[in-house]
């Protein structure tokens, strides 16, 4: 059975915008208990055990909803890997700001699209580990 599940991050003290986008997952339907949630202190946070604990939650079938795209990574790479990902496994993805929804063909080509960027930057980072 699909279960919808939300995320949301809110960076230091910025206690506001996590409550910003609480109210948006739930005013769409996602249960307050299905909604995984993180603070990140800085930069220098490496690990989002909500993001974390949320992509081991999630099932072929489920749908994940977040406020803005850029919530799933802290670069361009790490979010296109994120939602390579989730296509991969057969999880839907909704971004509620970027108007991104997986389960549309303009959604699909946004993802593939991404995941070549994400193939892209991994191929770059070996190309120059090897130049080291």
């Amino acid at each position: 059975m699909a279960i919808t599940l939300g995320y949301a991050l809110s960076h230091a003290g910025a206690c506001a915008d996590l409550d910003e986008q609480l109210a948006e997952l739930t005013a769409v339907g996602v249960d307050p208990r299905r909604i995984f949630t993180d603070k990140a202190a800085g930069s220098s946070d490496k690990i989002r055990a909500g993001l974390l604990a949320l992509l081991s939650y999630a099932r072929a079938g489920d749908v994940v909803i977040v406020v803005a795209l850029e919530r799933l990574g802290r670069s361009a790479a790490e979010v296109a890997r994120t939602v390579s990902d989730l296509s991969a496994r057969g999880i839907t993805l909704r971004c509620l700001r970027n108007g991104l929804d997986t389960a549309s063909a303009s959604g699909r080509v946004v993802v593939a699209v991404l995941s070549e960027l994400a193939m892209l930057d991994a191929d770059d980072s070996t190309e120059s580990a090897q130049r080291s």
